[in-house]
């Protein structure tokens, strides 16, 4: 597996370029952007991992015009800032996952890790997943049913892209709580009944064909036709006021 570093502090550059390495990985490092984005655009990499403060453009500049070409490889941001509002500029304008400074080592090789695995499933040569009116451009990072534009968090993509790569399967909720939210599952938890039922908020409540259907006991499913599944949607709304919401952004 190959890694673009772009990180102009030298020391830090030469720390995870030596991790990475040890963890099996061939890793170039670039310490300017357009030493970075030059990199981007003629070579092939699994994963990019970028900083946002450079000497010359911003790391968001450059995953924004990268995004842009069409190119989808996994892009997770390191930075000093954490403020809410760069964090969440940095998934919108195409960044895979966030990570701020200083931070464990081993904790951004996971984070890697689980980059490389949700790609490896989501076959990101294919950006445009669909059922019925509903359509996601992976690469865009945008959401549409019908002609409308939905607007979703960083996490409602992953879970909905999940959705979609294996529609009309019954997925329990262990196995969407390990591939979206890299967790083992609790059962003492309403983490993924929550981000379902705001997530249907969004795609179901305002459109006659209901698409996330509940198999009770078994866990959900998206499917365009379901007449048969039985859908219980007490236990979502009943669970909604004994969770920290933000737990499943």
């Amino acid at each position: 597996m190959k890694i673009l570093l772009v990180e102009d502090e030298l020391s830090l550059g030469d720390y995870i370029k030596k991790g990475l390495s040890e963890a099996g990985f061939i890793v170039e490092h670039k310490t300017t952007g357009l030493d970075g984005y030059h990199a981007l655009m003629t070579e092939d990499f699994n994963v990019v991992v970028m900083d946002v403060m450079l000497p010359d453009v911003s790391g968001f500049e450059l995953v924004s015009n990268y995004r842009a070409a069409g190119n989808t490889t996994p892009v997770l941001f390191l930075t000093a800032k954490d403020d809410l509002s760069d964090r969440i500029k940095g998934i919108e304008i195409g960044g895979d996952d966030y990570l701020t400074k200083p931070f464990a080592f081993a904790e951004l090789l996971v984070r890697i890790k689980s980059l490389l695995r949700r790609a490896n499933q989501s076959d990101y040569a294919s950006t445009v997943l669909q059922i019925a009116d509903l359509k996601m451009d992976i690469a865009k990072r945008s959401v549409h049913r019908d002609k409308c534009s939905i607007k979703l968090t960083a996490k409602e993509f992953a879970l909905l892209q999940f959705l979609l790569e294996h529609q009309g399967e019954v997925l329990p909720r262990s196995v969407i709580a390990s591939q979206v939210w890299d967790m083992n599952f609790d059962s003492d938890t309403n983490v993924i009944d929550v981000a379902i039922r705001r997530l249907r908020s969004k795609i179901d409540d305002d459109f006659e064909n209901k698409l996330i259907h509940t198999v009770r006991g078994m866990g959900y499913k998206l499917e365009a036709d379901n007449n048969e599944t039985n859908i219980d949607m007490s236990n979502e709304a009943n669970t909604i006021s004994k969770i920290n919401p933000l737990e499943v952004k």
